[in-house]
């Protein structure tokens, strides 16, 4: 797994319980490398937002932030946000009820022990990453 560079987001992480925190760096792995498989979207910035690790689509404006998290108040959970003014996680729950659980129009939970479903995940991170991009093209 790829090293995190930037140190306020590798305190972040510092901070999750181990089990959860293991899931996350999957998510991150999984962000990194979908962004790079995916045309368009460009570097990934990795930066903080809300005091959580957050990727951003900075160098093409592609797509919308994405946020990995765990929070005290729901220790056996973790979750991938999204901007709640998006249309992506309805999009989500179109295209994966069946194997992705929701939390209103803002993000993807997952419990502790979980497998994350890398397929249906990595789908829905490419959505979030072009996103913008997607939007353009359709008013074009």
């Amino acid at each position: 797994m790829r090293a995190v560079r930037n140190p306020q987001v590798a305190a972040a992480f510092k901070t999750y319980p181990p089990q959860c925190r293991r899931k996350l760096l999957q998510i991150r792995a999984l962000i990194l490398d979908t962004a790079r498989d995916t045309e368009g979207v460009g570097k990934i910035e990795e930066t903080l937002k809300w005091g959580e690790p957050a990727y951003l689509t900075s160098q093409t404006g592609s797509g919308s932030t994405i946020r990995v998290a765990w929070k005290k108040s729901a220790p056996e959970q973790y979750a991938i946000h999204f901007h709640c003014q998006t249309t992506l996680v309805a999009t989500f729950r179109e295209l994966f009820s069946d194997c992705l659980e929701f939390e209103g129009n803002r993000s993807i939970v997952f419990h502790r022990d979980d497998e994350i479903p890398v397929e249906q995940v990595s789908r829905c991170i490419a959505l979030a990453l072009t996103y913008h991009k997607n939007r353009r093209s359709l008013r074009s």
